[in-house]
C-alpha cells in the first residue's frame, strides 16, 4: 500500500472511531475503500457502513451537520448495506460526538489530513425556489409539488400498490399486504365521511385518483379530485376512463385556493396536503374547504404533525438543532416547502374558520409500517429505479423512507385523521352519536375481506 494511502486509511479509522465509537462499542461493521473490515460486536451485523473513498469522512463531517452526513450518503461516498432504518439512528449519535467542542478540536486536524472531495453533483437535486425565493407562495408551492411528484409515474409504480396510493395505509393487524391495507384505508376514510349515494365529494390533493375512483365506484358519489401535478392528473384521468367512471368522477390540475362558488360539496377530504401548507397559511387552507362545503357537511383532513415541535425546547436545544441543521434533508431534497406543525396548530387553524372537531385518530404506527413496505419494494427494484431516476435520486428516496419510518416509530412525528364538521344554521352535523358504524359488521371491503366488528 502506498504511504499516502496508508496514511489516509489510518486517519479515516481514527475519525471513524471518534465519530461512530470504537469497534468494541458498536454492533455494526465498517468497511473501508481498500477492503479493510472492522467488525462490531454482532454477527451478523444489522448493517455495514461502507466508506468508499478517502474523502468520504471529510465530506461527512465538515461542516459538522445532519445535511453533511446526508449528502455524503446521497453522493455514494458513504453507503449502508443492510438495515438502513437502523443505521439512521447513527445520525444523532454522531451529532452528539462531533458537537463536543473539545473532542472536535482534537479531531479537526485529522479530518483535514484526508483529501478534499471534488464538487458533488448531488446538490443539483436540491429544490430551488422560483426566482431565488421571491416568487409568490402559489408559484413556489406548485414548483415544490412538481419537484416531488413529477419524477415519472413509472418510478412510483415500482413500489406503490396497484391503486397508486401514496399515503399512509391502514393496518388492522399488521400482517396485511400493502394492497389490502391501502384498500382498507380507503374504506376507513369513506366510512368516516359517512358517504351516501348521490353525494358530491371533493378530494383536495387527490394524487393519482385512487380515492375518488373508490368512492365513486363503491359508494355511488360524484367525486372531483384536484392536484397540482399534471403527471398525476393525466394518470388519474386515464384510469377513470379505463374503469368507465367518467360520468361520476374527474381529476384536474387545480389549486385549492381557486375553489369557490358555484362549486359546492357535501363532503371534502384531503390526504397528505396540510403538511405542504405553511403554518401561517393553514387557516386559509381550511377556509377554502369550509367555503365550498355545504352546511352540515364533513371534512376529513389526514396529515403529518410534529410531536417534537409540540414539546418544550430549551434555548440550548433550539440553537443546537439550528447549528446541526436538523430536518434540512427533507426540506431540501424530498418535500420542499413542507413544515410540520404540532397537532394543536392544525386543529386551531380549522376551528378558527368555523369547523367543529368531531373525531381525531392517530396513525403513527401505521405510517411506519407503510414506509417499510415502500422501502422493501423500492429496494427490490433497485436497478430499474436507478435506470428511471438515477443513482442519486434513488438514494434520496431510500434515505427518506428509512428516516421517515424511524421518525414515526420513535415518536418524533405522528399522522392524524381529523374529522371536521361544518354545522348548519341549527347546529346540526351529519355525524352519528357513536363510532359503531365504522367498525360494526358491514359490507365486504373491496379487498375481499369482511370488516370485523368492534
Amino acid at each position: 500500500m502506498p504511504p499516502t494511502t496508508r496514511t489516509h486509511l489510518e486517519a479515516a479509522r481514527t475519525v471513524a472511531a471518534a465519530s461512530f465509537g470504537d469497534p468494541g462499542e458498536r454492533e455494526f461493521d465498517i468497511r473501508y475503500w481498500d477492503g479493510t473490515l472492522e467488525r462490531g460486536t454482532r454477527t451478523p451485523p444489522p448493517f455495514t457502513v461502507v466508506i468508499r473513498d478517502p474523502a468520504a469522512l471529510r465530506m461527512m463531517l465538515l461542516p459538522p451537520s445532519e445535511i453533511s452526513i446526508v449528502e455524503s450518503f446521497v453522493s455514494g461516498r458513504i453507503d449502508v448495506e443492510g438495515d438502513l432504518e437502523a443505521a439512521i439512528r447513527l445520525g444523532d449519535a454522531v451529532g452528539e460526538r462531533v458537537r463536543n467542542v473539545v473532542s472536535m478540536a482534537k479531531l479537526v486536524p485529522v479530518i483535514l489530513s484526508l483529501p478534499r472531495a471534488s464538487a458533488s453533483s448531488v446538490r443539483s437535486l436540491r429544490f430551488v425556489r422560483p426566482e431565488d425565493g421571491t416568487a409568490p407562495a402559489r408559484a413556489s408551492d406548485s414548483a415544490a409539488i412538481r419537484h416531488h411528484y413529477d419524477v415519472g409515474n413509472a418510478f412510483y409504480t415500482l413500489w406503490l400498490d396497484s391503486e397508486m396510493l401514496y399515503t399512509c395505509a391502514y393496518f388492522r393487524t399488521g400482517s396485511e399486504s400493502l394492497e389490502d391495507a391501502q384498500l382498507d384505508k380507503l374504506e376507513h376514510i369513506c366510512r368516516k365521511l359517512r358517504l351516501q349515494p348521490g353525494e358530491r365529494l371533493l378530494d383536495i390533493g387527490c394524487g393519482w385518483g385512487g380515492l375518488v375512483r373508490y368512492a365513486a365506484s363503491r359508494y355511488g358519489v360524484t367525486a372531483h379530485g384536484i392536484t397540482l401535478s399534471a403527471a398525476q392528473a393525466e394518470y388519474a384521468q386515464s384510469r377513470i376512463a379505463a374503469e368507465g367512471l367518467g360520468r361520476s368522477c374527474r381529476v384536474e390540475v387545480r389549486d385549492y385556493r381557486d375553489l369557490g362558488p358555484p362549486a359546492r360539496y357535501d363532503k371534502v377530504v384531503a390526504v397528505g396536503v396540510t403538511e405542504h401548507v405553511a403554518a401561517d397559511a393553514q387557516p386559509g387552507y381550511f377556509a377554502a374547504a369550509h367555503r365550498v362545503l355545504e352546511p352540515g357537511g364533513l371534512f376529513l383532513n389526514h396529515c403529518e404533525v410534529s410531536l417534537g415541535r409540540a414539546r418544550p425546547r430549551t434555548l440550548r436545544q433550539r440553537v443546537s438543532d439550528r447549528i446541526w441543521r436538523r430536518d434540512e434533508f427533507i426540506e431540501k431534497y424530498v418535500f420542499p416547502e413542507a413544515r410540520l406543525v404540532p397537532v394543536a396548530h392544525v386543529i386551531g387553524s380549522a376551528e378558527s374558520v368555523g369547523f367543529e372537531l368531531r373525531d381525531v385518530e392517530g396513525l403513527r404506527e401505521h405510517y411506519a409500517m407503510t414506509l417499510r413496505h415502500w422501502l422493501h419494494r423500492l429496494e427490490a427494484h433497485e436497478q430499474e429505479a436507478k435506470r428511471l431516476v438515477g443513482e442519486h435520486t434513488y438514494r434520496v428516496w431510500r434515505l427518506y423512507m428509512s428516516a421517515g419510518a424511524q421518525g414515526f416509530s420513535s415518536a418524533r412525528i405522528n399522522i392524524i385523521q381529523t374529522l371536521l364538521a361544518k354545522p348548519d344554521a341549527s347546529g346540526r352535523s351529519r355525524v352519528p352519536l357513536t363510532r359503531e358504524d365504522l367498525y360494526g359488521p358491514a359490507e365486504m371491503s373491496r379487498s375481499g375481506k369482511r370488516l370485523p366488528a368492534a
